[in-house]
């Protein structure tokens, strides 16, 4: 039986997957990308993470919006379009969530080693931290998660806005903040991996409908469709904010000041928390060091539970499997043991890492467009729940974008 509360009872039972979503999207391609992107081009790339966040936004939304109007997952749906639709997305997340997953992990390792003094522990690190995180999933799932976020994300937001306000008023290191781009070689790569990730990696739509669902069955009460549409707005509209704040900080405070990032996950992590500090006072550096850490913790469970959820129902469609057996669990823990192995690879060196997991999140992302573009038409949904005319446009203009921009990667990387 499903509760149907009054008044405004609705968004606290609605509250949830957005927020995650939110959470996923700021930890690499914000934190990360963002603030790399203000410090070596100034507000040079901005139009480049606004057409990203722009182009986007319908495929997000469409998984949020199949979910609540078919009460399956976009998943499912996938199948509906074809087996081999269904086996290409477990293929893409089986090749994909490493990758992500160690990227996510090895800058989470970073705050914590910096949080806590623990660089002489080297990779334990990194082992203690997807140890941690993997308990937390097989005890607590959802629930868990679902609080911890939560709690993240208003420090997160509340803490990131006190930077970015008294950065404005401290005004900038530099007086010239719109340089030109050459678009040369690493100029064109880096401006793929930025847009890969940003807001999120496309793919990672998937995990909107399962943690709408999810939130369905946590709260036994069902939202229309504008109520899911509504809160899956706030944590993207945050999110998209959030990227220009932290574009900001990087380009106020590091932009022309020859101080690069470094790339190792530790000294990087340090490099981000005084970008805060520099504009809020060095008091804060502890309070910052421990918000730093809880962006990252969240995006990182949120990742590992993401990936866990659609491989869970990827294997349950494909082998057609409703048995009580313990997918999830046995997925966490691969995902976990998978991403050390790369991170073993890749040591303690982050950009390379994470530029190759939102390089390859980008070059996949087309095709899962054009998959969930497909699935809110009226050949799948009632005519009421298909999208407005405009947000149609909006997505073929987004799956041009993605093809072309792919286009361009694999020209880049063949030709020049």
């Amino acid at each position: 039986m499903i509760n149907k509360p009054n008044n405004f009872d609705w968004l606290k039972n609605t509250l949830g997957p957005g927020i995650l979503f939110a959470s996923t999207a700021i930890g690499v391609s914000h934190l990360v990308q963002s603030t790399r992107a203000g410090a070596n081009y100034g507000f040079g790339l901005l139009i480049f993470i606004i057409v990203a966040n722009l182009f986007k936004y319908p495929f997000f939304e469409f998984a949020s919006r199949y979910s609540n109007s078919t009460g399956k997952s976009i998943i499912e749906g996938y199948e509906l379009l074809g087996r081999w639709v269904l086996w290409s997305y477990l293929i893409i997340t089986l090749i994909s969530m490493f990758f992500i997953t160690s990227a996510v992990g090895a800058v989470t390792a970073g705050f914590l080693q910096n949080l806590f003094q623990t660089d002489h522990y080297g990779l334990w690190n990194h082992l203690i931290l997807f140890l941690i995180c993997g308990l937390i999933l097989t005890i607590g799932k959802y629930n868990i998660l679902d609080s911890l976020i939560k709690v993240i994300g208003s420090i997160l937001l509340l803490s990131t806005f006190i930077a970015f306000i008294l950065v404005l008023f401290k005004g900038p290191v530099s007086q010239s903040l719109f340089p030109k781009i050459n678009f040369i070689k690493t100029d064109i790569l880096f401006i793929i991996a930025l847009m890969g990730w940003m807001p999120t990696a496309v793919d990672l739509s998937s995990w909107n409908s399962l943690w709408t669902l999810e939130r369905i069955k946590q709260t036994n009460f069902k939202p229309t469709l504008q109520q899911t549409l509504f809160e899956f707005n706030i944590g993207y509209i945050s999110s998209a904010l959030l990227s220009i704040c932290f574009l900001t900080l990087g380009a106020y405070l590091m932009f022309e000041t020859n101080n690069d990032f470094s790339d190792s996950s530790a000294l990087f992590a340090n490099q981000v928390i005084t970008l805060y500090t520099d504009s809020i006072g060095s008091w804060s550096y502890l309070l910052i060091s421990i918000s730093g850490f809880s962006i990252m913790f969240g995006t990182c469970i949120a990742v590992l539970d993401g990936y866990s959820r659609s491989a869970k129902e990827c294997f349950r469609l494909v082998f057609k499997n409703n048995k009580t057996i313990p997918f999830y669990n046995v997925t966490v823990w691969s995902i976990i043991l998978g991403s050390m192995a790369i991170i073993f690879q890749f040591g303690s060196s982050i950009k390379n890492l994470v530029d190759l997991a939102t390089t390859i999140s980008f070059m996949i992302a087309p095709f899962i467009a054009f998959a969930n573009y497909k699935l809110v038409s009226k050949s799948y949904l009632k005519e009421e729940n298909t999208p407005q005319p405009w947000l149609k446009y909006l997505a073929i203009g987004g799956i041009l974008y993605l093809v072309g921009f792919g286009t361009l990667f694999i020209y880049v990387r063949a030709v020049l």
